[in-house]
């Protein structure tokens, strides 16, 4: 474990330790997209990690999938993420902002535009999911054009640069967990007959192209993205040559020299020992679940160069602390996850405060 709290290189940054704070959304933005008032204090709090990785947030109106969930392209989305960045900085970590398009996982009524969701192909995913009128059919998307797909990678580059604006360190693209990104890799959600679809080498484009118009706009060394290979929720499926485009994918990734790679395992084994082979970039490796005697094995290993945890860092903003002191961790509460107010948010309490208590 002694690894875990040794400085890394990550892009243009030297993190104080190999500890991530994984992406989480936890849907208490206004209206507007704009971070809530609480948000500048829950990640100052959870800053002992070297990187914060934000929930995801839109980067166009077409993005949003949920209620409440922050955006970051307009004015107001940059002067609430600056109190964020402000906050982390000075406590001495750095943050990249995620960028999650949802594609076709929204619903009209989650949104201030009230439009149909858009995805690679007009497929529903078959799922439910929380509105304001209660849990609803997921309605089918509209299919995007193919200059809408560009249109798409132009929102995102334009995002970035929002993001830095906003005082950001990067920005991680959400390329997991059946969002946009990972809707174009899957024959279950793709089916176009387009550049976009058919062979690996375009279902993979589209991520491809988004990572390289990102780079190109805020630089390479600011941008990573978050990967989850064969991942079957929301009507994901990726087939069996699913392996095979993570290897070419990471590949081509390669080529642009991104800062970081974020796996969130699934079980592939071998998958992941390739990736780790084909990418000769930092790593940051996510397994849920993982027991807290396990923290530290894949940097010990070799694995990855960074590990990234949820609700450990959700339930317990000294983390960093009770991990190098061998302290109990607060439990997470999951009937707080989303939405609500300062409970489950920014009350869990510190050791210092256990203390006091």
């Amino acid at each position: 474990m002694d690894k875990l709290f040794d400085p890394v290189r990550v892009g243009r940054y030297t993190l104080q330790n190999r500890l991530v704070m994984a992406p989480m959304v936890r849907s208490r933005s206004r209206f507007d997209g704009t971070p809530g008032e609480l948000a500048a204090a829950y990640y100052s709090q959870r800053a002992g990690v070297g990187l914060i990785v934000t929930e995801g947030t839109q980067p166009s109106d077409d993005g949003q999938g949920y209620m409440a969930t922050s955006g970051i392209y307009t004015d107001a989305h940059v002067t609430g993420w600056k109190k964020v960045t402000e906050a982390v900085h000075a406590r001495g970590s750095r943050l990249f902002i995620q960028l999650m398009h949802a594609g076709r996982m929204s619903h009209p009524d989650n949104t201030p535009h009230r439009r149909q969701g858009v995805a690679p192909s007009a497929i529903a995913p078959g799922e439910v999911i929380f509105t304001p009128n209660g849990m609803q059919d997921i309605p089918v998307p509209r299919a995007l054009t193919t200059e809408e797909v560009r249109q798409t990678v132009r929102d995102y580059s334009y995002a970035a640069r929002r993001a830095v604006e906003a005082g950001a360190d990067g920005v991680e693209i959400h390329g997991a967990n059946a969002y946009l990104v990972q809707q174009f890799f899957a024959p279950s959600a793709n089916t176009r007959t387009d550049e976009y679809g058919g062979s690996i080498e375009n279902r993979a484009r589209f991520a491809i192209e988004v990572a390289a118009a990102i780079a190109g706009e805020i630089g390479t060394d600011r941008v990573g993205i978050r990967l989850s290979p064969g991942v079957r929720i929301y009507g994901i499926d990726e087939g069996d040559e699913g392996p095979d485009l993570y290897r070419y994918l990471i590949t081509e990734l390669g080529k642009l020299g991104l800062a970081y790679v974020h796996i969130k395992d699934n079980g592939n084994e071998p998958l992941l020992v390739d990736i780790r082979k084909l990418w000769k970039g930092t790593l940051i490796l996510n397994r849920p679940g993982r027991p807290r005697e396990q923290i530290g094995a894949d940097i010990a290993s070799g694995l990855a160069e960074l590990e990234s945890y949820g609700q450990m860092v959700l339930a317990n903003p000294d983390f960093v602390e009770r991990l190098k002191s061998n302290a109990p961790l607060n439990a997470a509460d999951p009937s707080t996850y989303f939405g609500g107010t300062e409970r489950g948010y920014t009350d869990y309490p510190t050791l210092e405060e256990d203390k006091e208590g």
